[in-house]
């Protein structure tokens, strides 16, 4: 993937800084689930709910920047295609794939959701693979085989602690259609951000994804948006700044840097960043099998980014 550094001397911080950018935005990302937990854990608020907020206080952020974007002199504005890509793209990303998400936590730690949630990048290889004919090599192959391993080792430990077998498989299958269509998200917006722009394609994505998740609360959502606990606003409005607005650029930023493989493969720091801050502030236990298995995942995603060299 091209990078607009021109030259050696140039693109080595570029690199390094789009690295730090991508960093900081997978943990950003991954304060989200414990958000999430804790404001199920202060009083019964339903998934859509919470999300609806979440989207509320990020949606003016995004408005605005969106409008910013557009009103440069530099501006190079949307074909009808572009819109209808960057409209579907963002839906997939910070709609649907959030809604499954927040719907997955009401049953399963945080810990196994981001481990599930990771396997994203399998699917961006395999989508890559068959969308857009990049052949998958050897090694790729093994990392794939190796990152699944990780995953039942890690899964199978959660499992054997579960007290509801029954909600535990069916919020592990909610993340894993989350991570299936954040990755269809993180392969669209790779091929969307070179075109428009890192920070006007974020703006208008999420700025489609937010409206459409307040339609989505406006037909089927059963609780009103007033009344709620102020912890609950608290933890929705930090999930807008901390786990949405902030890293949604920074991860856009990262791509636009690094490319979505590379983006993919800093990713990796979330499960861990998530295990740690759920024993922290949650109190959930870490187990050996789940440090196996998560350094088992990592180690996949790892070798998965890999650049063949030559």
């Amino acid at each position: 993937m091209e990078h607009p550094a021109t030259s050696s001397t140039t693109a080595r911080p570029y690199l390094i800084a789009g690295i730090l950018i991508s960093l900081t935005g997978a943990i950003c990302f991954s304060t989200k689930a414990i958000f999430v937990k804790l404001a199920y854990r202060q009083e019964h608020v339903e998934a859509v709910t919470l999300l609806a907020l979440r989207m509320l206080f990020s949606l003016p952020f995004f408005i605005a920047t969106a409008y910013a974007s557009s009103a440069r002199e530099s501006n190079v504005r949307f074909t009808r295609k572009q819109w209808a890509a960057v409209a579907l793209v963002g839906c997939l990303g910070y709609y649907i794939s959030s809604l499954l998400d927040f719907l997955g936590l009401q049953y399963i730690s945080a810990g196994i959701e981001r481990l599930v949630l990771f396997i994203y990048p399998t699917f961006v290889l395999l989508m890559s693979a068959v969308i857009f004919r990049v052949k998958v090599k050897p090694y790729q192959w093994l990392a794939l085989a190796i990152t699944y391993v990780g995953l039942l080792v890690a899964f199978w430990s959660e499992a054997n602690l579960a007290t509801d077998n029954a909600s535990f498989y069916k919020g592990s299958a909610l993340i894993f259609a989350c991570a299936i269509t954040y990755a269809l998200y993180i392969v669209g917006s790779g091929r969307l951000i070179p075109l428009v722009g890192a920070a006007k394609f974020n703006s208008y994505a999420m700025s489609f994804a937010s409206v459409a998740v307040l339609l989505h609360f406006l037909i089927a959502g059963n609780q009103s948006l007033l009344g709620l606990s102020w912890t609950t606003y608290v933890y929705s409005l930090l999930m807008a700044l901390i786990s949405t607005i902030i890293p949604s650029f920074l991860v856009t930023e990262g791509i636009k840097r690094i490319g979505s493989d590379n983006a993919a493969i800093v990713g990796s720091i979330g499960p861990v960043s998530t295990i740690l801050q759920a024993y922290f502030f949650l109190n959930e236990s870490i187990h050996i099998l789940q440090l196996a298995g998560t350094a088992l995942i990592v180690v996949g995603i790892l070798i998965i980014g890999k650049k063949s060299k030559g």
